[in-house]
């Protein structure tokens, strides 16, 4: 509006109320806008579009619209046998491969029957790739966050952290990123000489790295002038739109599948649940959900020298030991429903297996993929509502969504 209309209303407020059809600035009202951002959008981290409706600045609403990737995971499910399956699992969530892995042949193993019956080696190194990978995946999200709002350093510094972590992963499966390692009943193979030793050096080497990262993103002014008292979640709101993972520990519930359902060789393993408590800002806020990311880091870490000290002294290498000793040839499970969940780096991720309830077979008859990604987007629209544009892209980021779990 011009100046000079502005001056005008403002003026008309000296005059007596008996004026009629009197007009007051705050009053006011722009035009609203329908932008589209995504999918190119490099902010909305991958094939993404947001269908956001401002009035000037301010986001009235926001549409996510989903479904450019067609990862069709379900329907090439439903026509592979389940040891097939697993390369395809990769690629849902491709930058925490080995998380998502141990999930989908738990739930296997669980129709199988053999769940817990596994040699503890097996089990050791599975948590241990997992929670290497869980590093890799935070260390995306961390870095691909700061790179979002600003900042452009601290995705350097992640990205070689996290080669570190590739190289190793790819010394065990022979894959950079998509490793088809944890099988059903075992693994592809025993970690390699010098692995141990190898992932031993790389934890004493991030330690200091870390310190370092919470220097340069979560203590710097900038960031937390721009995610403290941003998108607030409250912890109910969380709760009834089904987050888990960082999005809902951030909002201050120390819920933790790891913890929760105990599976695996977790049980034996010490470390914390790392929540948001509102220290910069808001409980629940972009800050908070950034801040557990970077703490699960040092969780990992733990995780990771515990796994390396039970391997060294307790399930030392044995030259007879086959990681793929109870690997069925065939599986064929009972026609029975069954669901299996565990905590993968955005929360809880779980697969529902129907078999086929005619006859036994060793493909699947429906598979069910309850991915996180896709739920804990669900709750960017309330979250989004009533900010800015210029904070739109701080909430998206704070959430971590990955497009190939998302449109699976």
């Amino acid at each position: 509006m011009p100046t000079e209309a502005i001056q005008h209303i403002v003026s008309n407020d000296n005059l007596s109320n008996s004026e009629p059809n009197k007009t007051r600035v705050g009053d006011l009202r722009t035009e609203e806008m329908i932008l589209n951002i995504g999918p190119q959008h490099p902010s909305t981290h991958g094939v993404l579009r947001l269908e956001v409706i401002s009035d000037g600045e301010v986001v009235k609403e926001v549409i996510p619209h989903i479904g450019y990737l067609h990862r069709c995971f379900e329907k090439h499910a439903e026509a592979l046998p389940y040891n097939q399956i697993i390369p395809y699992v990769d690629r849902m969530d491709y930058v925490a491969a080995m998380n998502s892995e141990h999930v989908y042949v738990m739930g296997v193993e669980k129709m199988l029957g053999i769940e817990g019956t596994l040699p503890k080696r097996i089990e050791y190194i599975r948590v241990l790739v997992a929670e290497l990978n869980r590093l890799a995946s935070h260390f995306v999200a961390i870095g691909t966050y700061a790179m979002d709002i600003g900042a452009f350093t601290p995705f350097l510094w992640l990205m070689r952290d996290r080669e570190h972590i590739l190289r190793m992963l790819e010394w065990v499966s022979g894959a950079r990123m998509l490793y088809n390692y944890i099988w059903v009943g075992g693994l592809f193979y025993d970690l390699p000489l010098g692995f141990e030793e190898r992932c031993s050096e790389f934890v004493q080497y991030l330690s200091p790295k870390l310190k370092e990262l919470e220097r340069l993103v979560v203590e710097n002014k900038i960031f937390i002038n721009r995610t403290a008292n941003v998108g607030e979640l409250p912890l109910a709101l969380a709760i009834n739109h089904g987050c888990s993972g960082p999005v809902l520990r951030g909002s201050g519930l120390r819920y933790d599948l790891r913890k929760v359902d105990a599976y695996s060789v977790y049980p034996e393993i010490e470390f914390n649940i790392p929540i948001g408590e509102g220290k910069m800002g808001k409980t629940g806020d972009c800050w908070d959900r950034n801040y557990v990311r970077v703490s699960e880091c040092w969780e990992s870490l733990h995780i990771i020298a515990q796994c390396l000290d039970k391997l060294k002294k307790e399930h030392k290498r044995d030259r007879t030991f086959n990681p793929q000793a109870l690997v069925p040839k065939k599986i064929r499970p009972q026609a029975m429903d069954f669901y299996v969940r565990g905590e993968s780096p955005k929360g809880e991720l779980g697969f529902f297996f129907r078999t086929d309830p005619e006859a036994k077979s060793d493909i699947p008859f429906r598979l069910k993929a309850r991915s996180c990604s896709f739920v804990n987007l669900s709750v960017l629209p309330e979250i989004a509502r009533g900010g800015l544009i210029a904070d739109l892209v701080a909430i998206i980021g704070s959430i971590d969504v990955v497009m190939g779990e998302v449109d699976r």
